[in-house]
Parts: C-alpha cells; structure tokens; sequence
C-alpha cells in the first residue's frame, strides 16, 4: 500500500513509498483512508523527529473511512462501516491508504454530514471536550449560566469547537480573535463576546463589566497573556492549557488557589488506559450532534488527492499560523 512520511523533520522530506498492508488483531480494527486533516501537532511531531530513512514518520491525527477487517477481539464496528477518529501519537497516522487503530477510540462516522465536514472534528473535539467537561469539571447538564469562561484563540481548531460546547452547556463565552473575519466566525458559533487578544485583554474584559472569569482556556502561547491570565481568573477559579508555558510561572496562581491542568489528547492512547474508551463515546455524541446540527463542523479549506504535493500545500497553510478553523484533505 502507499503511504507517505517524513525522513527528518524538514517538511521537505515527506515522500512517497510502499509497504506492507497491516493485518488488525486484538481490538484493532483496519481503515482504508478516505479523508484527513492537518494539525498542528502533526507540525510539532514532525519538528521533533530525529530522521530515518528506512522507518518514515507517517503522521495524521485525524481520520475518516471505511472499516475493511477487524482483529478477533474487536466487537464495536463491522466490514464496511465508514468511522472517524483522532488517532494514536505512538502509532502510524492518517497519511496512508489503510490505517491500524484501536476501535475503544473510534466511532461511527456522522451519516448526514460530509467527510469534509466530519474528518476536521475528532481530534478538536475530543481536545475539548477533555478540557471543558474532565479538566473544568464543567457538567454540560447543569445550570451553567452563571459561569464566564475566557477561551484565548477562538478562531483556532480547538477553541472554534471549545466555544460551541461551552455554548451549549450554558456558560458565558468570552472568545479572543483578531480581526472581523475571525470576530464574525467566534460569534457565529455561539461566542457572547470577543476581545482582541493583540490588545490589552484585562482592559477589554473589565469594560464588559466582567472583574473575573470562572475559567480560561489558554490555546495558544500563554507567554504574551500569562500577566492577563493571572489577573482575569476568579480565585478558586480553573485555567487549562494545550501549550508549553515557557517563561510563565505557575506560582503566579497559588495565590488565587486556582486550579491548573494540562491537557493532551493522547494522553489515554499512549498509556493503554482503561479511560480511552471515553473517546469514542465523545465521538458518538459529535456524530449525532453534526447530524442534527447542534455543533458546525469547523473546516475552512478542503484539498482533495491525498499525494505529496497536496499533503505539503495543506501543512504550509496551517504551519503559516494564521488558520480559522481546519484544513482537510480529501482522497
């Protein structure tokens, strides 16, 4: 079969090359890839790689496709059930024909919605859902609306989806983005007020008549908004983040008693944990809420051919840095 991977972590080195279909066992189940899309952890996993000619990195955390053969503990999914999943950091991605996974986090495809509109959402929304409802122990049943959560990049892949749920269960949404295009998306998905994130941020807020927010979602380099952070966030308050805090210290919020969590989506995969099971309910619940409209699927820019030029130009868009929403590849 064809896949595609990276010699070294030079976006330049992504080829073409062939190699052994996998035979699923155990849970596993095989998927013949019809749809991806990029991420920037496929950016950041690449950039990390030491390089080796004879084993490529084959990257792609999201995936859509058709179920083709199942190991002999598997019991979720059948021949020819089309899936979606976000995938497994310690094994082969997306950017090849078939695709070994483990089907405790997979689910059931959407069947209204289009593979474009569904193969931008597991990775997303599993990053955010593990963030709003096990990180801020947020119960999407429960009266929330008295609780302000501050969501710092909005526009991005995580925070368009984050925004939606945090709409949904009730809370008061405070999303950051930049310029009208980016403000226009944030409150199309359900975002009750937008700041400028390359502005003052505490002024901002405290002009809405907002002192604190119960929670705030760093989603991008917290470094520039650290001094924000920190004096925007309730006492007793949550802040969560998918990324590095280099320079901030998180001492700044022992004062505060304020709660700190990271999150990492693959946390549950690459240890084997019993929780990873978790993944693909969430997955089943983003399917049906596609499906019946409940959630807007956040994809921007669809490339179709799943090939080394098309692979390439999709990852320049998104390394570029300046993305709303996701960018997907279509076979």
């Amino acid at each position: 079969m064809k896949a595609y991977g990276m010699t070294n972590n030079q976006l330049s080195s992504l080829k073409e090359f062939e190699k052994e279909t996998p035979i699923p066992t155990g849970t596993d189940i095989l998927v013949k890839i019809e749809g991806l899309s990029i991420n920037p952890v496929d950016i950041a996993t690449r950039k990390g790689f030491s390089g080796n000619d004879n084993e490529p990195l084959i990257l792609g955390f999201d995936g859509y496709g058709e179920v083709v053969a199942t190991g002999e503990e598997s019991n979720k999914f059948a021949v020819g059930d089309r899936v979606f999943f976000a995938g497994d950091h310690t094994r082969p991605g997306s950017y090849q024909e078939y695709e070994l996974i483990d089907e405790r986090i997979v689910s059931l495809a959407p069947t209204k919605t289009s593979i474009e509109d569904s193969v931008s959402m597991p990775l997303v929304t599993l990053t955010a859902s593990e963030l709003l409802y096990e990180k801020l122990h947020i119960d999407p049943e429960s009266d929330n609306s008295n609780k302000t959560i501050l969501i710092i990049n909005g526009a991005g892949g995580v925070g368009s989806i984050a925004i939606q749920l945090a709409h949904l269960a009730g809370l008061k949404v405070i999303a950051t983005a930049s310029s009208d295009e980016k403000i226009k998306w944030v409150k199309s998905l359900g975002a009750d007020l937008v700041v400028n994130h390359h502005e003052d941020l505490i002024q901002q807020v405290h002009d809405l008549d907002i002192k604190y927010v119960d929670y705030v979602l760093g989603l991008s380099d917290n470094d520039p908004h650290w001094n924000e952070i920190v004096e925007l966030i309730k006492p007793f308050g949550i802040f969560a983040t998918i990324t590095n805090l280099r320079n901030s210290q998180i001492g700044d919020l022992k004062q505060k008693s304020v709660d700190f969590a990271w999150e990492w989506m693959f946390t549950k995969a690459f240890y084997n944990l019993d929780s990873m099971s978790t993944q693909g309910t969430y997955l089943n619940k983003l399917a049906d809420k596609l499906d019946n409209g409940d959630i807007k699927s956040t994809t921007t820019k669809v490339f179709h051919g799943l090939d080394v030029a098309t692979l390439t130009e999709a990852t320049e868009m998104v390394e570029a840095g300046h993305m709303m929403g996701k960018v997907v590849v279509i076979k």
